[in-house]
């Protein structure tokens, strides 16, 4: 089992509503095998919502409280963020996930690099809230950008 983030599945629960499908998903047997959450709407936060960015740092410093999370408005939205995030860590935890595919550069779900906190586009080294938040909890995460050659292992 794999936690996947909901988007990636063709859900429309992104910030603008709208979703971004993994074409891969759709090979038989792999839809099996995925539990999708959304962090950010599990986090309490509304479809459409405004854009958010980490600012301060990356996922793990919001986990140390180092970083916030706060939208294109100026609104703090940390609680949201960590809220969510542990939810969906408890849904990974009780289906015995193995491992998460996420959607890179996301504030919640990015994995490696995520942007940088002044809504410019640019990107910065580092994880998202629930990226660092699985990684912590010894959770193997992918992006869909690197997770084929992981779902084909157990096709």
């Amino acid at each position: 089992m794999y936690v996947i983030s909901s988007c990636l599945l063709g859900y429309r629960c992104r910030y603008d509503a709208r979703s971004c499908p993994f074409e891969f998903l759709t090979r038989k047997g792999i839809r099996e095998l995925l539990i999708p959450v959304c962090p950010e709407v599990l986090g309490g936060l509304g479809i459409p919502r405004r854009p958010a960015e980490v600012q301060g740092g990356d996922g793990e410093d919001v986990l140390a409280g180092k970083a916030r999370v706060s939208d294109i408005s100026g609104r703090d939205v940390t609680e949201e963020y960590l809220r969510g995030a542990w939810i969906s860590l408890g849904i990974a935890l009780q289906s015995g996930a193995k491992a998460a595919i996420l959607k890179a550069r996301s504030p919640s779900c990015g994995l490696g690099s995520i942007y940088d906190g002044t809504f410019s586009r640019t990107l910065r080294p580092g994880d998202g809230v629930f990226a660092a938040l699985l990684r912590k909890h010894g959770i193997e995460v992918y992006s869909e950008e690197t997770a084929r050659g992981v779902l084909d292992r157990f096709l």
